[in-house]
């Protein structure tokens, strides 16, 4: 009878193991996001060299490149002014819309005129960092890779996937909000 109790002791104790996690029934090698990133990476470089192209022929304007990724050029510059606008300031601008083969997307009557509060609504990635470098009264031409423009899903209206584009942006007025002004 001892023997059966320590038998029936040493089964108990034995079974008694933590739940046994599952195990998964595939592996995920992560390919799929490599290639992507791969893709990402040589659009970009070919985005990059057309508008290193385009800068290279247009000699007679100097390119800044900005710290956003786009490349611009000042048409009109605002030397008496310091300020660009700052978060939740309402500026007003209107700008177009080309491919980097100058042909028109939207010209500024398709899209008129935009007063946009600054960061709180949207506007494509570039042109809501080329407002916020633009003084009132100032005038450029910025050329956005199309990461940096409408990406891959573009405007589902004219703009396809992965187009870089051209804007020119000209900034009518800034509004500046009163807690801005203190600074």
């Amino acid at each position: 009878m001892r023997l059966v109790s320590l038998l029936f002791l040493f089964i108990i104790f034995s079974s008694c193991d933590g739940p046994e996690p599952r195990k998964p029934v595939q592996k995920k090698s992560g390919s799929f996001f490599k290639e992507s990133i791969e893709r990402s990476r040589k659009l970009l470089e070919a985005e990059e060299s057309k508008i290193q192209d385009i800068i290279k022929l247009d000699s007679l304007k100097h390119y800044a490149h900005s710290a956003s990724g786009s490349w611009y050029h000042y048409l009109n510059v605002n030397e008496e002014s310091d300020y660009t606008p700052q978060t939740d300031d309402l500026v007003v601008f209107n700008y177009d819309i080309l491919t980097l083969d100058n042909d028109t997307i939207y010209s500024k009557e398709d899209i008129g005129i935009v007063t946009y509060k600054v960061n709180k609504q949207e506007l494509f990635l570039g042109l809501r960092d080329a407002v916020k470098m633009l003084k009132v009264n100032e005038r450029a031409t910025f050329l956005f890779p199309s990461s940096l423009a409408f990406g891959y899903h573009g405007d589902e209206n004219k703009i396809g996937s992965n187009i870089p584009l051209k804007s020119t942006i000209t900034i009518l007025q800034i509004e500046k909000q009163q807690d801005n002004t203190v600074n």
